[in-house]
């Protein structure tokens, strides 16, 4: 898409995900302490697609956090640090629900 399409859209960035400039999301959050992250190509894009899935589903189970990241390529990991990273934010968030 070009720029000039989004004209007057809303758009989300993984900047975005932060409540302030020092706090992170529970997603960054659990992607720095839990190693999900390599050389931040794909990091954005999952994040992002991460937040989508949470919002959705708060529970997601392994094989649904892969199906969804599944269009985003990651050529550093094999995905176990990125789909445990996932995981461990659905529980902060569900537990801050609490």
């Amino acid at each position: 898409m070009f720029a000039v399409q989004a004209d007057g859209v809303s758009l989300a960035t993984v900047e975005g995900l932060a409540p302030s400039a020092i706090e992170l999301h529970p997603l960054q959050h659990s992607f720095w302490e839990l190693h999900a992250l390599q050389c931040g190509f794909c990091t954005p894009g999952i994040l992002l697609t991460a937040e989508a899935l949470l919002k959705e589903n708060p529970d997601p189970s392994e094989e649904e956090i892969r199906d969804w990241i599944s269009g985003n390529l990651c050529r550093c990991t094999g995905y176990h640090n990125i789909v445990a990273a996932i995981q461990d934010a659905a529980k902060k968030l569900n537990s801050a629900k609490s």
